[in-house]
């Protein structure tokens, strides 16, 4: 190796890890693979089981349907991600478009139950999860854009791009929340409809409010990082996941 290499090797070597946020454990490494065992002491291998008090990531992003108001102000930030600049990783989706303005901010949910659904299907082993539980967007140097992690996500959240066949979803702002910072999304929503913090905080700020991290498709469920505010009349757990089918090849079955 040439000295100018093995004096950027060197440089590498003294760049110091970022430190772990509040909220979060610190560990030796900083991913894993789908096939690694976790940690014993992480926040899956050790939560107890969900139910009506979730036990998600310690601060992860809380979506609130009912606040949201279609603003797109969350899709125009996340446009000024570093790490995808210029393409947005949230989907703003309308449930009954064309009969109501209801809007919904749709992000990676960071599925763990036991390991999330795009990385399970990765035949090349290019969706990392931080021991953290966040689950990565693919490594570039490894994806092969299949989009076996299009089709296997229950929440429709992983986007194919298809000039650069390489797949392309939320990360939660990696770059940012790895030093305490809040995901660009939830810095500029004006009304709280993604809301980054812990349970606890959410519910000082939002006394009663109900919110869950298990969601149901077919006889399937998915406990997930990101966790969902619902109704507080409307309670269940798991919560159906998914949306009524309303068209399949174009034709109307509603």
């Amino acid at each position: 190796m040439c000295a100018a290499r093995v004096e950027a090797a060197e440089r590498i070597d003294e760049v110091p890890a970022p430190p772990t946020p509040p909220g979060r454990p610190a560990y030796p490494e900083a991913q894993v693979s789908r096939t690694d065992p976790l940690p014993p002491t992480s926040p899956q291998a050790a939560a107890p089981p969900r139910g009506a008090d979730p036990h998600m990531m310690g601060r992860t992003i809380f979506i609130d349907p009912g606040r949201c108001i279609g603003c797109q102000a969350c899709v125009s930030a996340c446009r000024e991600c570093d790490s995808h600049r210029g393409k947005s990783m949230i989907h703003l989706d309308y449930p009954d478009e064309g009969h109501s303005v209801a809007s919904l901010p749709t992000v990676c949910m960071h599925c763990e139950d036991p390991v999330a659904p795009c990385a399970e299907v990765c035949p090349a082993d290019a969706i990392l999860v931080t021991p953290d539980g966040v689950v990565q967007q693919a490594d570039t140097t490894r994806c092969i854009g299949c989009a076996n992690c299009v089709n296997a996500c229950p929440f429709g959240v992983p986007k194919i791009d298809l000039q650069a066949k390489l797949q392309m979803k939320c990360n939660l702002c990696y770059d940012r929340t790895a030093y305490g910072l809040a995901p660009m999304c939830a810095t500029v929503c004006p009304t709280g409809a993604l809301f980054y913090g812990t349970v606890e905080e959410l519910r000082a700020e939002r006394p009663g409010v109900q919110v869950a991290d298990s969601f149901t498709f077919g006889t399937t469920t998915v406990s997930t990082g990101v966790a969902m505010v619902v109704p507080a009349d409307k309670v269940q757990w798991p919560v159906p996941g998914g949306l009524p089918v309303v068209e399949i090849n174009g034709k109307d079955v509603r």
